[in-house]
């Protein structure tokens, strides 16, 4: 499918793949190459309220704007957490530099959502540099704490639930475990590569739902390769979803569209 200037494929949901609390939504864009003054379209300002998007920038350049007055750049290993909350509007896409110099863009977007008690929370937003991304160097992997505590190092990222967030750049022969509390809801999406893990194969593009029972997830590199490691703690409550607003209830979400139509979630220019 085409998201703006994007190319994107959505692992989850799919038909055989609905949401896996609490993450709700996982697009892949790219990679794709681009010419010198090929690319140019942004995504036009729009709303969002009751969860988090946040983006992975694997390679390129990003230029983020939203309606608290936040503003970001993001480059290659660049993290963007922001909590929409009880409203706000955001536009991104290509920086003007990118555009001009051309090259690789590749990105994962995921949405995470709120718990009830802070779907209505005052909207943020956290500019993770790569600096500051703790890196954990692992029998042939690379392992990018983001969000969440592994093998005693914390990523930076703050949340509302538990969550887990590692990006992984594996090298073959590589081989790690990686312990899941009991409970918790874990997904690992391969970029790139193969790997093994749990004794299943996986390949470019596949992703992996592990039985929430607290299991060890062994992944074994086949290749050199990039995975997304997800695991975090459901959240039990109703969802209901309608384009860029995902709340409890159905009544929440007229009010969501009434409270954007009503420029209470903000102005944006494009």
């Amino acid at each position: 499918m085409s998201v703006g200037p994007f190319n994107v494929k959505q692992p989850f949901p799919s038909a055989g793949i609905e949401q896996v609390s609490p993450f709700l939504l996982l697009h892949h864009a790219g990679p794709d190459v681009y010419a010198p003054g090929a690319i140019k379209a942004r995504l036009s300002p729009h709303p969002h309220r009751g969860f988090e998007p946040v983006t992975f920038l694997y390679s390129g350049k990003i230029h983020h704007k939203d309606s608290t007055g936040s503003e970001g750049f993001l480059e290659s290993g660049d993290v963007q957490w922001m909590t929409a909350g009880s409203g706000i509007i955001h536009s991104e896409g290509p920086s003007v530099a990118f555009a001009n110099e051309g090259g690789t863009m590749e990105l994962i977007q995921l949405w995470v959502n709120l718990p009830r008690d802070h779907k209505m929370t005052t909207p943020k937003y956290q500019d993770i540099k790569k600096a500051s991304i703790p890196v954990l160097q692992e029998n042939g992997f690379e392992i990018n704490i983001v969000a969440g505590e592994y093998k005693g190092i914390k990523g930076p990222a703050s949340t509302f639930t538990p969550i887990l967030a590692l990006m992984m750049h594996f090298t073959e022969g590589g081989f790690i475990t990686v312990d899941i509390p009991t409970g918790y809801n874990t997904v690992a999406y391969l970029l790139n590569g193969k790997i093994t893990s749990n004794g299943i194969d996986l390949e470019q593009y596949n992703t992996a739902i592990y039985k929430p029972d607290g299991e060890t997830v062994t992944l074994s590199a086949q290749t050199n390769g990039q995975l997304l490691f997800l695991s975090g703690q459901p959240i039990n409550e109703p969802v209901i979803s309608y384009g860029p607003f995902v709340m409890n209830y159905p009544g929440e979400i007229k009010q969501a569209i009434l409270d954007f139509e009503n420029g209470k979630m903000g102005v944006l220019e494009s």
